[in-house]
């Protein structure tokens, strides 16, 4: 059929009326003044790209402007809340847009620490996400559940006040906000973003979405009664009603079970490309592979996108990530399953992981379940897809190029009750008797008759497609959202919390000993193996910052750059002497403080050279008289900072200095402690006699 053909009968299904014999419109509210009939999607596509606007219960609060998670939270409502706590806790809150979805909203992120103990670049942190799928909008709920949960027990809860006081939180509750008013102000539903996808590769974009048939607000399942022999399914007689279907195979029932639709395209299938079909979930970076490659030998990945990060919510992710490297945990969330799901979706975690860091995922599998009550825990290639990769995907980000904790969690268990009748099989009937018998609110619709176009009479009905087999039922929603944020609290708790003890000062004559211990409490290391692999942290340092006057050691303690190549100039960066340049190399530490001691990081001076230059040296000891200081630096020989790489998780280390005075009987001092992922810790400290 050629595309003129397919045009013609996708305007022709869309006139066609409808008579429907029967309609259920319980979870369907009229609008409210202001609010338009119809949705909106933005891109361009041959199908189209208005729908009518749902009101459902499900969405519905129990009281506009008070929290509660009994319903869910469209975007809106959810950046309401948002707005209003940033206003009601101001000594907590940054409240700020990140980026823009695909189509045009502004994403907004929350930063919560208590701002009077200290920046929240200076604090270790975690990264919140949810609502990165369009419909997996539990996700998003519980990043919600926590965040609320936070603000309001802040200062009446004793972990909750020293998690708010120590770290920093960073909340993103829906990353997808196209995909979440699609899904909960339509009938429609897609994977991630909206971005027209051609689905089917007929060349034709977005041409055949799903129809609400019935009026309920959902789309749900056709059944069209055939001959025998015709079809692909039969009535299950264990449920009296005749409400449950059982697939017997094609050629082999006399019910043709098909998606509540129509064929708009002319192809034969129903609701095969509706709303986008990228996945914002494969378009991370790590192990990223195309849609299509030219061999047919090599490994693909469905809903990659164009580009690594050619997604701008997926990107938004990254680029926040790496302008805050003090994130050491991440979860960004999703449904169903349910399960704990880490890293690596490529290959066994014992292939590829550093054996201290999966020691650390383990940890956190097992309390996790625990926590959760899931049965399930583990890495995606294994655990999760039983062998079979996945590309793309963000908990390999998250570990291999990031460094960090990185969970991507599956909330919810899409509707998959167990053995609920005790007949000793899991199947669709003990979902039907769980429903009945346990639920408020009905999840499965009677089959109710239409007059479809194509197919004559036929029924639509079946399973709640959103709020049952994709996300619980709002009765029970807060039961899973909440066992999930309790282990992201528990994740929180675990995060670097690096003290410095009380030094232990002698004295011989005017040789002054210091020994500083240094502890880490939190459970996990101020920086993962793989974290210093990558580089994507510094080591950490110990520094003793002395008051102006003191040393003449101060400025020239920075470290510089690598060499330039090709070109160049005269530069003074990282507080190395001025040389002809080369191509930048190595990120110098910032140069200390004028009279200030403080060693610079990283590279050397700047050296003449083409190419690409070479990384600078590591910053030395300057060669220079210090007998007229009134401090020398003795150990470290005029380097008054140590590099102590990392602290695991609850280990001690003491850090020694030795310094002579000078002509003076004592001197104030600043010991800093500096770590990418374990914050800035100072303790002032008297050297001398008083």
């Amino acid at each position: 059929m050629n595309r003129t053909a397919k045009r013609v009968i996708a305007c022709a299904c869309f006139l066609v009326p409808l008579a429907v014999v029967t309609v259920t419109r319980a979870q369907v509210q009229a609008p409210k003044d202001g609010q338009g009939k119809y949705h909106i999607v933005p891109g361009l596509r041959h199908g189209p790209s208005a729908f009518k606007r749902n009101f459902l219960v499900e969405t519905t609060p129990l009281q506009a402007g008070v929290m509660d998670f009994k319903h869910y939270h469209t975007y809106w409502e959810t950046v309401d809340f948002l707005k209003t706590w940033a206003k009601a806790y101001p000594e907590l809150i940054d409240l700020y847009v990140v980026a823009q979805s695909f189509g045009g909203i502004d994403i907004y992120q929350m930063t919560v620490t208590n701002k009077k103990t200290g920046k929240h670049t200076d604090k270790p942190a975690m990264y919140v996400e949810g609502n990165r799928h369009t419909g997996e909008v539990t996700a998003g709920e519980s990043a919600l559940w926590m965040l609320h949960h936070m603000l309001i027990n802040y200062g009446k809860d004793a972990e909750v006040t020293r998690l708010i006081d120590n770290f920093t939180f960073y909340f993103r509750p829906v990353n997808n906000p196209d995909g979440n008013l699609l899904y909960l102000e339509t009938a429609q539903t897609n994977r991630s973003t909206i971005r027209p996808v051609d689905n089917d590769r007929d060349g034709l974009l977005d041409e055949d979405p799903a129809e609400d048939l019935d009026g309920d607000g959902f789309t749900r399942q056709m059944r069209v009664k055939v001959e025998m022999g015709k079809g692909d399914a039969v009535v299950d007689e264990r449920d009296p009603k005749g409400r449950l279907m059982r697939r017997v195979g094609a050629g082999k029932g006399n019910y043709l079970m098909l998606t509540e639709g129509y064929d708009n395209d002319g192809d034969g299938r129903v609701n095969e490309d509706g709303i986008g079909g990228l996945d914002l979930h494969r378009n991370y970076p790590e192990n990223w592979r195309p849609e299509t490659e030219e061999t047919g030998r090599g490994y693909t990945q469905g809903g990659a996108g164009e580009y690594p990060l050619s997604e701008p919510e997926t990107r938004a992710v990254v680029t926040f990530l790496f302008a805050h490297p003090n994130v050491s945990v991440v979860n960004t969330m999703d449904t169903t399953v349910p399960m704990l799901l880490r890293p690596p979706s490529t290959s066994p975690s014992d292939e590829r992981m550093y054996p201290e860091d999966l020691a650390l995922y383990k940890t956190f599998d097992t309390k996790g379940k625990v926590i959760t009550g899931y049965e399930r825990a583990g890495d995606v290639y294994n655990d999760y897809g039983r062998g079979n990769p996945l590309f793309g995907h963000s908990p390999d980000f998250g570990y291999w190029q990031y460094g960090a904790i990185w969970y991507g969690d599956e909330l919810w268990n899409g509707g998959n009750v167990g053995d609920y009748n005790k007949d000793g099989v899991t199947d669709e009937l003990d979902r039907l008797n769980y429903n009945d018998k346990e639920l408020k609110v009905t999840r499965f619709q009677p089959w109710t008759k239409i007059i479809h176009p194509q197919y004559g009479e036929a029924e639509v009905g079946g399973w709640n497609p959103k709020f049952w087999s994709q996300n619980p039922p709002p009765e029970i929603l807060e039961t899973w959202i909440e066992r999930e944020a309790r282990f992201n609290l528990m994740l929180a708790g675990s995060l670097p919390k690096v003290v410095m003890g009380e030094p232990k000062i002698t004295a011989a004559g005017d040789l002054y000993t210091i020994e500083l211990p240094i502890e880490n409490q939190g459970f996990i290391p101020t920086a993962l193996k793989q974290a210093l692999l990558v580089k994507i942290v510094r080591q950490d340092t110990v520094s003793m910052v002395l008051p102006a006057g003191m040393t003449s050691v101060g400025g020239m303690m920075g470290g510089g750059r690598g060499g330039r190549g090709g070109g160049g100039f005269m530069d003074m960066e990282g507080g190395g002497p001025p040389m002809a340049a080369g191509g930048r190399g190595g990120q110098a530490a910032p140069p200390a403080a004028a009279g200030q001691v403080a060693a610079g990081q990283g590279g050397g001076q700047r050296g003449a050279g083409g190419g690409g230059g070479q990384r600078g040296a590591a910053g030395q000891a300057p060669q220079m008289d210090t007998s007229k200081d009134k401090v020398i630096i003795v150990e470290p020989q005029n380097r008054p900072q140590v590099t102590i790489e990392r602290i695991a998780g609850n280990e001690k280390k003491v850090v020694t200095f030795k310094v002579r005075l000078n002509g003076i009987t004592g001197t104030d001092a600043t010991f800093r402690y500096v770590s990418t992922r374990g914050g800035v810790v100072e303790k002032k400290v008297f050297i001398g006699k008083k």
